[in-house]
C-alpha cells in the first residue's frame, strides 16, 4: 500500500487510542490527544522489558490497536496473540500487523474468559485494562490461575496518594486509624464518568495496585515506570482462587 492508501485506511478504522508508526512518518493518529502515545509510555519502561523474547510466546489481553504486541513481535517472541473485546480495535489491530509484516493472531476475547485459551504464557501484558473492569481482582486472579507462565507486565492509572504506607497482617475491629491514612491500599470507585469515559470504574491508590498484585500470586520485581510493574507469577495465595467460571458443588 502507498503511504496515501494507509492515512485513508487509517483514517477509516479510527478513531484510535493507539498512534502507530505504519510507515515512516505515517502515523494511525497523527492528532493524538497525548502525542505519540503509546509510545511516550514505552520508553519510559521499554528497558526493563526482556529485549530477547526469542523463542517466547506473549499474550497481550486487552491488545487495543496492537501496539504492545508489535513491539513484542519485535523483540523477536516466537507467538504473540493479542486479545480485545472491542471489534473495532482488533481491526486496527490486523491492519496495524499487515502494514508492518508482523505475524500476530488476535481474537475476540474477555479477560474474563482467558481461561478458553487453554495454555500459559511466558508473557503475559495486562496494560490499561484493570481500571476499566468491574472486577479488576477477579481478572487478576484469572490470568494467574489460567493464562500466567512467568512474567506479567501490568500498567494501570493511579490516582491518590503515592506513598505506600506499612501494613500490619492484622487489626483489631475497633481499629480504623490505618483506613485513612493516604499510604494504605485503597482502590477509588467511580459511579459515573471520569475523563469523559463510563468505563472507567476504578482508579487505585499506588499502595492499592501493590496490594491487589501481590493478593492475586504476583511478586513485584521492578517499577520501572509510575504505572508500569513487572512481576512474576507465583504460587497462589491462600483462599485466593477465583470465583468464575463456578466449579460444580463438591
Amino acid at each position: 500500500m502507498t503511504d496515501e492508501s494507509l492515512r485513508k485506511r487509517a483514517e477509516a478504522l479510527g478513531p484510535w487510542f493507539h498512534n502507530i508508526e505504519i510507515a515512516p512518518g505515517v502515523f494511525t493518529a497523527p492528532d493524538h490527544f497525548l502525542g505519540d502515545y503509546p509510545m511516550v509510555k514505552w520508553r519510559g519502561f521499554a528497558d526493563a522489558v526482556p529485549a530477547d523474547l526469542t523463542g517466547k510466546t506473549v499474550l497481550d489481553i486487552g491488545c487495543n490497536a496492537g501496539f504492545y504486541a508489535v513491539e513484542m513481535k519485535r523483540r523477536g517472541a516466537a507467538r504473540v496473540l493479542g486479545i480485545d473485546e472491542d471489534e473495532r480495535y482488533l481491526s486496527q489491530a490486523r491492519f496495524v500487523a499487515a502494514a508492518l509484516g508482523a505475524e500476530i493472531e488476535f481474537r475476540t476475547l474477555s479477560v474474563y474468559d482467558v481461561g478458553a485459551l487453554g495454555e500459559r504464557f511466558d508473557v503475559v501484558l495486562f496494560m490499561g485494562v484493570l481500571y476499566h473492569l468491574r472486577h479488576p481482582l477477579l481478572a487478576l486472579d484469572l490470568i494467574h490461575t489460567h493464562v500466567a507462565g512467568d512474567l506479567m507486565v501490568f500498567q494501570s492509572m493511579q490516582r491518590g496518594a503515592k506513598t505506600v504506607a506499612p501494613v500490619a497482617d492484622d487489626y483489631d475491629f475497633f481499629e480504623t486509624g490505618h483506613f485513612d491514612d493516604p499510604g494504605y491500599p485503597k482502590l477509588h470507585f467511580i459511579e459515573r464518568n471520569y475523563a469523559g469515559d463510563p468505563t472507567n470504574w476504578w482508579a487505585p491508590n499506588r499502595a492499592g495496585t501493590e496490594a491487589m498484585l501481590r493478593a492475586a500470586g504476583f511478586r513485584i520485581e521492578a517499577h520501572p515506570e509510575e504505572e508500569v510493574y513487572l512481576c512474576r507469577r507465583t504460587a497462589t495465595p491462600a483462599d485466593c482462587r477465583p470465583v468464575y467460571p463456578a466449579r460444580p458443588p463438591a
